[in-house]
This record gives C-alpha cells, structure tokens and sequence, in this order.
C-alpha cells in the first residue's frame, strides 16, 4: 500500500472567475476543485506547500487533504494547469475516493537488480513504465516492481513476471514485454575493398548511361 500524504486546504467560498484565480495566484495561493461522485468542492491551497511536496504526488498517491473547517477528503491530484515560464502551477484537479470502492489508476513499473545479460555487456531496455490496475484505495502501492537479476541476453521480462500484490486487478495482456535485454549493434567502418568496389558500380553505371546516348 502507498503512503498516504497530507495536504492543507481552505475551502474557496468567494472571488471565483480568471480574476480571483489572479489575485490568489498573486497572494501565493493555488486553487483547486474536489471531483467526486458528490458536488464539486472548490478548495485553495497554499503554493509553497504544494511546491514542496509535489514531486511525491504520483498517480498513484493517495492525499489526505485536510480542509479546514470541513472533514478530510482522500484524493488524488488528477491533474494540474503550470505555467512553465513563470514556473507556478496556477489550477489543481484533485479525484476524491471513497473508502471500500475500487479505484482505476496508473501505477509506476520499478525494476530491480543488476541482469545478467548487462554484466555481460548487454543493454537493459525497459518498454513499459506504468501500468493500469484497480483495487481499493487502501490496497494500493506506490508502485509495481520486477526483479529483472536472471534477465540474460536476448531475453524478455513479461508483464506476468511482475509481483502484482494480491487483490490488483490489472489492465494489459501478461505477455507483453516489460523490458529486455540486447547487444547493441555496432556500426561496421567502410573498408577500403568496400569503398573501391562501390566507385567501380559507379563507374559501371555511368559508362552504362554515356552508351544509351
């Protein structure tokens, strides 16, 4: 199961539109909206504390975001509007859930050990990063690891390879690749027979040309 995080709110009760969005955005504030299967809670959250904690926010995380005056909603932050020059996120979406119902999210595929086959001077590559699944909110992990150590050269690790905790459903076929293991191809120097025969072709197809003249 994921940690849960904590995050502080107020509830926004007035000043809605662009430009309350402005003057909060202006006072370090963010705003932000509640999804759920009630009505829409517009909530404002403190900017430098969503700044810090941000970065452990995944997909897959579960909030407890504490409102005040009004009781803890669990959530997720579904997604968030950022201004990449001004670098401030300027609007939160958060998905509350709801205890004893199944949740559908992503979740973060983390591969562990040293293969093999890169001891062997093989590369790893690694075609799946995230995986579909759904449980309920308390059975839910941080993420979904592969112990990819007896990975050898021009092997493949599937999705049916992973530890999938129990009570995860899952959302993708359990033969697809999650990563494998190859020699990278090297790039073969011209020689010089090579470069030789190629200006004979060339001097072939020419004379060739002239006498269709």
């Amino acid at each position: 199961m994921s940690e849960k995080k904590v995050l502080n709110a107020k509830l926004r009760t007035e000043d809605f539109g662009s430009a309350g969005s402005r003057r909060l955005l202006r006072k370090g504030e963010i705003p932000g909206v509640v999804y759920g299967k009630d009505a829409p809670i517009h909530v404002i959250v403190n900017a430098r504390e969503f700044a810090a904690k941000r970065s452990g926010f995944g997909e897959s995380t579960l909030i407890s975001l504490n409102v005040a005056g009004e009781k803890s909603h669990d959530v997720f932050v579904k997604s968030f509007q950022e201004d990449l020059l001004k670098g401030i996120v300027r609007h939160i979406d958060f998905f509350e859930v709801t205890a004893g119902q199944a949740v559908r999210t992503n979740v973060h595929i983390e591969l562990t050990g040293n293969p093999i086959g890169v001891r062997n001077g093989g590369v790893c590559e690694q075609l799946i990063h995230e995986i579909e699944i759904e449980c309920l909110p308390s059975q839910l992990p941080e993420v979904i690891t592969g112990d990819i150590s007896a990975l050898d050269v021009n092997e493949s690790f599937r999705v049916n390879q992973l530890s999938i905790p129990e009570g995860i459903r899952i959302f993708i076929d359990p033969e697809e690749t999650v990563a494998s293991i190859k020699y990278v191809k090297e790039d073969v120097p011209e020689t010089a027979e090579s470069t030789d025969a190629a200006a004979a072709d060339g001097a072939a197809a020419g004379a060739d040309t002239t006498a269709s003249k």
